[in-house]
């Protein structure tokens, strides 16, 4: 009987299993057809000087030397550098600003954490369309009354070499801010409100409760949008394909958009494949160095 009751378990045991991996199968599939293998084939790619059409040759290190050399490569590099270290504080700080508020417990919650959330999920041509009018240089709202205060030549924007990523950088925040604003308010709403009362018993003010419970308390929530937000930056496309395609020159390249240009306009698969992995080892090294010191501010 028990050798009859444990062949019986074993079955039942096997027969789930091929349930589970029957339910993982589509997933596994799909993961290996349209990540793994292209990662694994760009990787290859990275080595040769392959144009899309005709035979692959293998030149080694060759096109990831030639990065050194590369104008374009260099001010791409240094424009994304400049959009993540200027874009992520900049709309963390704001969304935080804005969780806090919004966590008061103000009239109408629902309806202003709607209208912050909406840029984030608006379509970027829309995006693209809306901003481009705000920022003409000539009939735009925006110079129209910086011209009524005193301004007489205010700013080209987008049309402007030297503005241009500046504009790109003042429409992703305005694009993203809502995004992280919803998660530090779960975050807030997470925090246990007698650490509040204790604090005001103990005579706290509002900006010692802050900085002393509210920001520990939110610090896996920080370093969770930290992370995410340098990717983000870091991979930022769309807009400045829709809104610029990264001129005027190359005011607004930068390394997704070099890498789009590349492969897609110059059929260089070979030499975009190394400056996506130079991209990729670029997030890897900067994710490292947070994961490495976040244990030194981030209170679990």
């Amino acid at each position: 009987m028990k050798h009859t009751s444990s062949k019986a378990s074993s079955a039942y045991v096997r027969r789930n299993r091929l349930v589970g991996y029957g339910f993982l199968l589509p997933n596994l599939i799909g993961f290996a057809v349209f990540i793994l293998f292209p990662v694994l084939a760009s990787f290859f790619m990275s080595f040769t000087d392959w144009n899309g059409f005709g035979q692959m040759k293998f030149t080694g290190f060759a096109n990831y030397i030639r990065l050194w050399s590369d104008e374009t490569f260099r001010i791409s590099f240094v424009n994304s550098l400049i959009m993540t270290f200027v874009t992520v504080p900049v709309t963390l700080f704001l969304a935080i600003l804005a969780a806090v508020a919004l966590n008061k417990g103000v009239k109408g919650l629902k309806l202003f954490r709607t209208a912050m959330f909406l840029p984030h999920i608006t379509a970027t041509i829309a995006v693209a369309v809306i901003w481009q009018l705000l920022f003409n240089p000539t009939m735009g709202p925006i110079n129209s009354f910086l011209r009524a205060v005193g301004i007489e030549q205010p700013p080209g924007w987008f049309a402007s070499a030297d503005w241009a990523l500046v504009s790109v950088i003042i429409v992703n925040i305005w694009h993203s801010v809502g995004y992280y604003m919803v998660l530090y308010l779960a975050g807030l709403q997470g925090i246990p409100s007698d650490l509040y009362e204790a604090a005001e018993i103990d005579g706290a003010g509002k900006a010692s409760q802050f900085r002393n419970i509210t920001l520990p308390m939110l610090s896996p929530v920080i370093f969770f949008t930290v992370i995410i937000g340098i990717i983000n930056s870091f991979k930022v496309f769309d807009m400045v394909f829709v809104l610029t395609q990264g001129g005027p020159g190359r005011a607004t390249h930068v390394l997704v958009f070099d890498i789009y240009n590349t492969a897609f306009q110059r059929y260089q698969y070979g030499y975009a494949s190394a400056m996506a992995y130079v991209l990729f080892i670029l997030i890897l090294i900067i994710t490292w160095i947070q994961f490495r010191g976040q244990k030194k501010w981030v209170n679990y």
